[in-house]
């Protein structure tokens, strides 16, 4: 017994790396319809010490499309060891994600931005004897990409981007750009701005950081729905890629996941003695910073959008996973803790960097594995 279940723990984890690079780059909005995410960056995701117990049945999620290439890359290593669960991930948003959860659609979603007040009212009608609650559970850069023609190093700060986006500045050699790029050689191209079209936790995150660290350039609020006038959009964080990848000029903000095939990303001007690269390492040192600001078994967080710490990159997001504390749904519960369990368990978690993902800190990743073992 001890034989055969050592070759077939071996087995799961050669399964899991073999698992090849079709996870397709998805979007936050309804480009993507399918039961599934689909792919395009490897997984490197392992199965290792993955608790089945009763879990089976299918699981249905809906949400960020922040977090849709690590659960990819989650779920086809889950499905290695636990083979009586169907995942199901629908990355239609933030916003569609909470308003699926408080509708009793899903056994979880995902939100790029904690829940409001009176979004967890809402969840008491689906929770019947406790309330939704937020789990961090994929941290990351919000890179600032950008196509400027004969530019591959750029660096902006708050109050430039702010400008930017709200349609101040127009032009590529803008002096205010110049005066941080003196040596580059910046292009009368006209600016193209792109934003999120769909209701997103990237846009509440990215404006966020606009409103705390440029409040003089940026007087909108924080929210999924973009405010500013102006600009162009795209659905989902892959349109807004596809978008920066083919025009010249454009500028726009998504998931450091999805800057890939050469896509190239601004270095933030924060006041630090350089400016800081959109990494996972950098935004890790950020999230640590972080601070936890939810009741009960509730883990939201509070981010400092505005550090000035050597290294740490400020334009991060933290993607939660939203679950009942108490009242899920029987048939789905087993399956729910499995997973969620395993996404942070140190396998789940050491998966995330090669995504473009920062791993949770360790002092936050114990205690969301301490709430996802007592759901009930």
């Amino acid at each position: 017994m001890k034989l055969q279940r050592k070759n077939r723990l071996r087995a799961l984890s050669l399964g899991a790396l073999a698992v090849s690079g079709a996870l397709a780059l998805t979007a936050c909005g309804s480009d993507d319809t399918g039961n599934t995410t689909g792919g395009g960056a490897s997984s490197s995701a392992k199965a290792g010490n993955i608790k089945c117990d009763d879990a089976k049945g299918q699981l249905l999620g809906i949400g960020s499309s922040a977090q849709a290439n690590a659960i990819d890359a989650w779920r086809q290593a889950y499905a290695q060891a636990c083979s009586g669960v169907q995942i199901n991930y629908k990355p239609d948003g933030s916003g569609a994600g909470v308003t699926a959860f408080n509708q009793g659609q899903v056994a979880f979603a995902g939100s790029d931005s904690a829940l409001k007040p009176d979004e967890i009212t809402a969840s008491k009608k689906v929770c019947k004897t406790g309330q939704g609650i937020d789990l961090p559970m994929v941290g990351g850069p919000i890179a600032v990409a950008y196509n400027v023609s004969g530019v591959d190093n750029l660096v902006l700060d708050a109050k430039t981007l702010a400008q930017i986006f709200d349609s101040k500045i127009t032009k590529w050699d803008d002096a205010a750009i110049k005066k941080l790029n003196p040596d580059a050689k910046l292009p009368s191209t006209k600016i193209q701005a792109y934003h999120r079209s769909d209701e997103s936790g990237t846009t509440d995150n990215f404006t966020k950081y606009l409103k705390a660290t440029a409040p003089a350039d940026w007087k909108y609020e924080g929210g999924k729905a973009w405010q500013a006038k102006g600009g162009q959009s795209a659905q989902g964080s892959s349109g807004l890629a596809q978008q920066v990848k083919q025009t010249d000029g454009a500028i726009s903000y998504f998931e450091l996941s999805y800057a890939k095939d050469g896509v190239k990303t601004v270095d933030i001007a924060t006041g630090a003695a350089s400016p800081v690269k959109a990494t996972t390492e950098n935004a890790s040192k950020a999230i640590a910073d972080a601070k936890i600001i939810g009741s009960g078994k509730d883990l939201a967080l509070e981010l400092n959008y505005a550090t000035k710490a050597e290294g740490a990159y400020p334009i991060t997001l933290v993607t939660y996973e939203i679950v009942c504390d108490k009242g899920n749904k029987p048939e789905t519960l087993a399956a729910t803790k499995s997973f969620l369990g395993y996404t942070a368990s140190e396998e789940g978690q050491a998966a995330l960097s090669d995504l473009g993902y920062a791993p949770i800190p360790t002092e936050i990743n114990t205690k969301v594995r301490e709430t996802v073992a007592g759901l009930s």
